[in-house]
């Protein structure tokens, strides 16, 4: 398998499912703008969108996908196929469970998360009125993640990779076509969430069939191997809920800063995880299998070069992404967002945390890189008691920031706990000796960093020397934010190449 093929391929169509959520958060700011009622959607749809990276996608996924690829390395298909009908089962079950127990609990769970809601009583009962429809979206979009582990462990990255375009395509449609049947309007961006997670689950039903992994969901918990991800999702789930509870908190925080806060991190948030999903996260999603069966074959010189490999190339592709979004994060946000209901204010505010968020996003991709390398070998318990730890250091740099920088301190809280993170993940990978850095890192650094500082300078000048971003068009103001973005690109690459660094060495083939 051709690892740099494969992260293109799954690049390309989280990359296609990332701009259609551009155009969706574009459409939701032209309608809606930042104010009472988008703060109360995006807080209902995080609460769903956080228990979904709790138990599929984060704690499920880390447990679930080195065990089953154990089995299909060492006992086959039939016994595969086993293995997925009781973990689907018992999925199904514990999540039909939290899904109803949260419609009943929804107006509890808004006091906990956003008490700043409290008044107005409106806010918060149309928090709370779409909380309940969202939050069955955690039951589907769960079991469309179960199908995306077993898809990426047979190396069919591309289907579970373009599946969230579906809950894009149904947000802009039901914006545009439903939301004046709706009252308040708002209201169709819930129900959209909710269809979204349904249509993703089926659109990879076919696939699974395809590969002979599509069973019934069966439960039986005297099998051993419904019992080892349980044992290893008990602390995973520990340790993914530390960084969500960090989240939580920032969502209480940010529900007591002015009215629009909440929404101006969240568009600043959709623009950071742009270089995160398309990159660190493809990146990370071919990692963990591919770094399981290096441990499933006890090939651990395999396991250390294939880490190496995804650290190089992570920090040649975040660092100019990170500066990058810095540098010309009011070009970005005017094209994408300033039109309608969204101000020149907003655009002021959400830079503000864009910038913020910007200087962790090199912690937060690589955390996506290096979690795997534990993931991988079943140890859960390394990155939870770092987790803890960072989130400990969170809410020290909440409380030291949010007073002077408002919500751009809890973004930059965020950014710095990430780089801390890494920083640890990276340092106990060393010191248990599971990972040993390949030669010539210095020079690859000064390199990168070197291109990195040509590119940011072209494109200060070329932002400056373009006309204002808040005047024109938006398909003017988008022709000249994709002339300057190709600029920078090509500035970058050329100069990697003027600066002696050899693209190639990142072709990596495994078995």
């Amino acid at each position: 398998m051709n690892l740099l093929k494969s992260l293109a391929t799954v690049s390309s169509m989280t990359m296609v499912s990332r701009l259609l959520g551009f155009i969706r958060d574009a459409i939701i700011a032209r309608y809606f703008g930042a104010g009472m009622a988008t703060d109360a959607f995006f807080v209902a749809f995080k609460i769903p969108n956080l228990l979904r990276r709790i138990f599929a996608e984060g704690a499920f996924s880390q447990a679930f996908v080195p065990i089953l690829a154990e089995y299909k390395s060492q006992q086959g298909d039939e016994a595969s196929r086993t293995f997925i009908a009781y973990i689907a089962g018992l999925l199904t079950l514990v999540l039909a469970v939290i899904t109803i127990v949260g419609v009943i609990v929804a107006p509890i769970i808004i006091y906990i998360t956003a008490p700043g809601f409290s008044e107005p009583v409106e806010k918060f009962e149309l928090a709370t009125t779409m909380l309940r429809i969202t939050f069955p979206y955690i039951l589907f979009i769960s079991l469309a993640s179960l199908t995306g582990a077993i898809l990426n462990t047979w190396n069919r990255f591309s289907v579970p990779a373009f599946a969230p375009v579906f809950l894009n395509l149904s947000m802009i449609g039901f914006t545009l076509l439903a939301s004046s049947y709706f009252h308040p309007p708002i209201l169709a961006l819930a129900f959209a969430v909710l269809v979204g997670g349904i249509l993703q689950l089926l659109y990879q039903l076919p696939y699974l069939k395809k590969i002979g992994m599509l069973v019934l969901p069966r439960i039986d918990l005297k099998n051993s191997g419904v019992w080892r991800v349980l044992k290893q999702m008990g602390p995973a789930i520990l340790g993914v809920s530390v960084g969500q509870v960090s989240l939580i908190i920032n969502t209480i925080f940010a529900s007591f800063l002015i009215s629009g806060s909440v929404s101006w991190m969240y568009y600043a948030d959709r623009l950071m995880e742009f270089p995160s999903g398309v990159l660190a996260v493809a990146l990370g999603t071919i990692l963990l299998p591919s770094l399981s069966k290096s441990v499933a074959k006890g090939d651990f010189k395999q396991y250390s070069e294939l880490l190496d490999w995804g650290l190089r190339l992570c920090l040649l592709l975040a660092l100019p992404a990170a500066v990058g979004l810095g540098v010309i994060s009011k070009p970005l946000i005017s094209t994408l967002f300033e039109y309608g209901h969204f101000t020149q204010t907003d655009t002021i505010m959400t830079q503000q945390a864009l910038i913020a968020y910007s200087f962790g996003l090199l912690g937060l991709m690589l955390v996506k890189i290096l979690a795997p390398g534990f993931y991988s070998r079943q140890d859960i318990k390394t990155p939870v008691k770092i987790a803890m730890f960072t989130l400990l250091f969170t809410q020290l740099m909440n409380i030291a920031l949010i007073g002077t920088f408002k919500h751009a301190g809890l973004a930059l809280s965020i950014s710095i706990a990430a780089c801390f993170n890494a920083t640890l993940l990276f340092w106990q990978l060393i010191k248990q000796r599971h990972y040993k850095p390949q030669p010539h890192w210095l020079p690859f650094i000064l390199r990168v960093s070197t291109a990195v500082i040509i590119m940011a300078l072209v494109l200060w000048f070329g932002s400056e020397l373009l006309p204002d971003w808040s005047t024109g068009s938006m398909l003017s103001r988008f022709g000249r934010l994709l002339i300057l973005v190709i600029a920078g690109i090509v500035t970058y690459f050329v100069s990697l190449l003027l600066l002696g660094l050899k693209l190639k060495q990142f072709l990596k083939r495994i078995d």
